[in-house]
């Protein structure tokens, strides 16, 4: 089973030494866009309207259970009544502590979850079509048994669903103390761009990167972005989750994802544009021009290698979407 385990992060993190994500992504270019997601109404104020303040007001949307379109038995179920928003709800009601989901949608990418508490959101980022979901509950050691297994045909209508709402990975809501922060950092920003500028300079100038948590973290670690935020230090699993909560709560559909950079197993994230859809990789603006950056391998090797090796993107392969 494949998940973003503590061993292999460690031999990622062992090789990193600063910041372990980003992506310096763009702007809005609409002069007013309305979206509606979980029936909050709101507006993204124009780019190219320099003298408009975008509103920083959060929109934290909470993923919910509706009990009507349900897979399960006795022990654990599966709610896909909102899976049209890019999610589905597990909830276990057993007592076994080991509990493993692994879902396969249509690209054929399984996916495995642990978990770890009695209810956890699941994103649904592969898009409409067949998945098959197994559970599985730990017998001893690495050994498990079926708990439950079904298919399930999944539709996905709002696309950017998943990249807004809170799941098991990228883990916040409306009473979570990056919200304030996050609204804090947008205050008086124009765009998007802004935005993610001013979330991603506090991040890399706050944040210290902490090799004992990572050689302390167990095999099911998931970030919790308040106590990154609060203690101000985490490994690259952390910096990607601080981030993408943050920009989420502030209305801008992120994506973190996880996969390669050259042989290094490596987390990132990229942001949706306007007319111009997901921007992926190391992406930095300068004010004037794009120019593809990795902060993570630009502490350990010079501006001429690094521009070298990230080229054009094609050594970032990315294997996980959350």
């Amino acid at each position: 089973m494949r998940n973003m385990h503590t061993r292999t992060m460690k031999y990622l993190c062992m090789f990193l030494t600063a910041v372990c994500i980003v992506s310096l992504i763009g702007c809005r270019e609409k002069a007013i866009e309305e979206g509606e997601y979980n029936n909050i109404t709101y507006e993204v104020t124009a780019s190219e309207d320099v003298g408009t303040v975008r509103p920083n007001d959060p929109v934290v949307l909470e993923p919910v259970a509706g009990g009507e379109v349900t897979y399960g038995n006795e022990t654990v179920e599966l709610d896909a009544t909102n899976v049209s928003e890019g999610y589905i709800i597990i909830t276990y009601s057993g007592e076994n502590e080991k509990v493993k989901m692994q879902l396969t949608g249509p690209d054929n990418v399984t996916y495995t979850y642990n978990i770890l508490e009695k209810t956890a959101v699941i994103p649904i980022t592969s898009g409409s079509g067949k998945y098959s979901a197994t559970i599985y509950e730990n017998i001893s050691g690495s050994q498990y048994s079926t708990l439950f297994s079904t298919d399930m045909d999944l539709t996905v209508t709002n696309e950017l669903g998943p990249y807004l709402y809170p799941n098991q990975y990228v883990n916040f809501n409306k009473d979570s103390a990056i919200v304030p922060k996050a609204k804090e950092l947008a205050e008086g920003c124009k765009t998007d761009l802004e935005v993610v500028t001013s979330v991603y300079s506090f991040i890399v100038s706050n944040v210290t990167y902490d090799k004992d948590k990572l050689e302390a973290a167990e095999k099911t670690y998931l970030p919790d972005p308040d106590e990154v935020l609060a203690t101000k230090r985490g490994f690259c699993f952390d910096y990607a989750a601080l981030m993408v909560s943050m920009l989420r709560s502030q209305r801008i559909p992120a994506r973190m994802e996880i996969g390669y950079a050259g042989d290094v197993y490596h987390a990132w994230l990229s942001v949706y544009i306007d007319d111009q859809g997901w921007v992926s990789g190391m992406i930095q603006f300068n004010g004037t021009d794009w120019t593809l950056m990795d902060p993570t391998f630009a502490a350990n090797m010079s501006n001429s290698k690094l521009k070298s090796f990230i080229g054009e993107g094609s050594n970032y392969v990315t294997k996980y979407v959350y």
